[in-house]
């Protein structure tokens, strides 16, 4: 006798590998060209703003920050606050409610689905803003695109809502690959960030659509890595201060992300925002008068600890100065990415730490230790120790042998974060990306 057309054993589990291999093939394709498009338009904003990117003038963003007039300076952090606040304001009220990625892809089942215009706007206005000079990262708005585009691909080969958290979670991923060719670290990132699962169904999708995401953009942006680095070798002090500098990272981390969370708690709403954002914006403006590390995502002063090129006093300046254009950006209520921004706190952090250990110890190179402290301190921050390790080898291109210090240095970070932990007798805070309406901490 036959089982009952409604019976468990008749149900649908999974979506037939061909259909779900097209989705992961037009996942990553999609993801691909929304990243290529988000950066050439953030390069355009930026080269306009600030008045560089010609033929024998300077060519990345700090440089042309610092090359800029300070009334340019000014100007472009002006409009970047009426943007973000009228934007923002006119986003929460006309708009539909925002869905972050990790609200869409959901914990156990198929989230709330993530409206398309209103996302649309939402991660142009942070793609705006931060070519304008936004301290905070640009990731979050090629993985809202993605993952959007993702949702309609899944939605149109009806696949089942297992398999359309997966694909959801692949473009986001594949939109993060794409704007950083980063595929190793977008496939983790759907992993270990948004799906939390290392199943065999899971990685096989991660790994195709990361990879899909990360190559399409070659052919327009070319197949670069971020950051350029030095010759770096293991040595006995640069293990040593891995060991003994890792903790104190952690620490920081644990510091930062308990100010993060009562920030985001604070985070300006309504009309509010754009007052807000018309004060701390402009004070940012000046302050870059100053300072042209301080607009942007990090990737500058991250590049210049890299190099070996910031003092220790100009790190611990700027280091102090960031942190408050990051706090002072997310409580006016402005969105965007924390993983840049996190990752070049942590190298100078680490700047200023190695800069006080060659006063009395054995030295290290400043920029090698730079880098093992961004990389601590972004897997710490953002509670991504993995993911966090596959960006900063793939971000510079790292030698096999200094996986070796940075895997301790990352390892004693999360260390002190326990520690932290236990002493406050909380676990630590979940963070989320910098975006109003967004309730998820992880999208």
């Amino acid at each position: 006798m036959s089982a009952p057309a409604s019976s468990p054993s008749a149900s649908v589990s999974h979506t037939p590998w061909p259909v779900m291999a097209v989705a992961v093939v037009v996942t990553g394709i999609l993801s691909g060209l929304g990243g290529t498009v988000l950066s050439l338009l953030l390069h355009m904003i930026q080269h306009l703003a600030y008045g560089y990117g010609q033929p024998g003038g300077p060519h990345t963003f700090v440089q042309g920050v610092s090359a800029a007039p300070a009334w340019r300076r000014v100007a472009a952090l002006c409009a970047a606050g009426v943007v973000a606040g009228v934007g923002w304001w006119a986003l929460g009220r006309f708009g539909r409610p925002l869905v972050s990625i990790g609200g869409a892809v959901g914990k156990t089942e198929l989230g709330r689905p993530m409206p398309p215009l209103s996302t649309l706007v939402h991660l142009l206005l942070q793609i705006v803003t931060v070519a304008l000079g936004s301290p905070l990262g640009r990731e979050v708005a090629p993985r809202e695109l993605g993952a959007v585009l993702a949702t309609g691909t899944g939605r149109m080969l009806g696949l089942v809502a297992a398999d359309r958290r997966i694909i959801i979670a692949c473009g986001a991923g594949a939109g993060l690959a794409a704007v950083y060719n980063v595929p190793l670290g977008g496939a983790l990132f759907i992993l270990e960030v948004l799906l939390g699962t290392t199943g065999q169904r899971a990685v096989l999708c991660a790994m195709g659509a990361s990879a899909i995401g990360a190559c399409v953009p070659w052919a327009v942006l070319g197949n670069v890595h971020q950051y350029e680095t030095g010759a770096m070798a293991v040595t006995v002090p640069v293990v040593l201060w891995a060991l003994c500098a890792g903790p104190v990272v952690g620490i920081a981390a644990h510091m930062a992300r308990r100010v993060m969370a009562v920030v985001q708690n604070r985070a300006a709403t309504g009309v509010s925002r754009i007052g807000w954002c018309l004060v701390v914006f402009p004070l940012l403006g000046v302050a870059t008068c100053f300072y042209p590390q301080l607009p942007g995502n990090g990737r500058g002063p991250m590049q210049l600890a890299l190099a070996a090129q910031m003092g220790v006093q100009l790190a611990a300046v700027v280091l102090v100065l960031k942190f408050v254009a990051i706090m002072g950006a997310v409580r006016a209520g402005a969105a965007g990415g924390l993983l840049t921004p996190s990752l070049a706190m942590g190298a100078l952090l680490s700047t200023v730490l190695a800069g006080v250990w060659n006063l009395f110890l054995p030295p290290v190179a400043m920029g090698t230790v730079a880098l093992l402290g961004g990389i601590a301190f972004l897997g710490t921050f953002m509670s991504m120790p993995l993911t966090a390790i596959a960006l900063g080898i793939e971000f510079t291109q790292l030698g096999h042998d200094m996986w070796v210090p940075v895997l301790l240095a990352s390892a004693s970070a999360l260390l002190g974060l326990r520690v932290c932990a236990r002493v406050d007798g909380a676990p630590a805070p979940t963070l989320r990306p910098a975006a109003p309406g967004s309730m998820s901490a992880r999208s």
